[in-house]
């Protein structure tokens, strides 16, 4: 099984301990803007937006929050929002290829953070299309696999899901972008709780790191995401079970 879902559950649990709320819904909220921005204020006619709103609940950002994020994508608000997305590429430790997205209202202050941040993990910010080519965009859901089995995400598949993979701890569900909230409505009617539901750059190769490159992998990460612009930050490693038991445990 991929690198994801264990990434992913080292996340989950670090977003249960850190004290970091009020800057995930400063990120949450900028989401929300630039998708009611780019397709209106409906979340039933813009599926950017329906995806956006459905993480911040996940994440339990309140609901006046929530709306006035929409209403400054639309103009509705006090200011209309004027972020753009970004995608830097580059390499982090272990050479290992990473793809970073992020929405700023500065584009050379964020370039200089994401460069001084690689550079200092001993990586090395690329040009464009230098790794993007590495990695496909992709609908992933993880579910625990000790409380359920493939055939309880059966449902999935028809709700149109590509593919199911496992391994001892957890369950991936793979979708199409499109796809990824239908099929995620899909496990929330059949009642079956999820880890995680989100769009991701999934690596289609990935560079086996050991211990100590990890945990300067997670260091760069945790450094690029305490930046207000960057959201999320994908990259092509992947370690054994007890590796990531090592690291998680930290």
């Amino acid at each position: 099984m991929s690198g994801h879902s264990k990434w992913a559950s080292i996340k989950h649990k670090k977003a249960i301990t850190d004290s970091r709320r009020g800057a995930m819904f400063t990120k949450l909220s900028r989401h929300i803007t630039v998708a009611a921005k780019g397709g209106g204020g409906d979340i039933e006619g813009n599926p950017a937006l329906a995806l956006a709103v459905q993480k911040a609940k996940d994440a339990s950002m309140p609901k006046d929050n929530i709306q006035r994020a929409i209403d400054k994508g639309t103009g509705a608000g006090a200011n209309e929002a004027d972020f753009q997305e970004v995608m830097y590429e580059g390499y982090g430790p272990g050479g290992v290829a990473m793809l970073i997205e992020g929405l700023t209202d500065n584009r050379n202050r964020t370039g200089a953070e994401v460069r001084a941040a690689l550079t200092k993990a001993g990586g090395a910010l690329g040009e464009p299309g230098s790794v993007a080519y590495l990695f496909d965009k992709t609908g992933v859901i993880v579910v625990d696999a000790e409380r359920y089995s493939e055939d309880d995400l059966l449902v999935a598949i028809e709700a149109g899901a590509e593919d199911i993979d496992a391994d001892e701890q957890h369950l991936e569900v793979l979708t199409g972008p499109t796809d990824l909230q239908a099929v995620r409505d899909a496990l929330t009617e059949a009642e079956v709780e999820m880890e995680s539901a989100e769009l991701v750059w999934r690596p289609q190769v990935r560079v086996e790191v050991d211990e100590e490159t990890l945990r300067k992998i997670m260091r760069v990460i945790d450094t690029l995401e305490d930046s207000d612009d960057i959201g999320d930050v994908h990259a092509n490693f992947d370690a054994s079970a007890d590796v990531f038991a090592a690291v998680s445990g930290d």
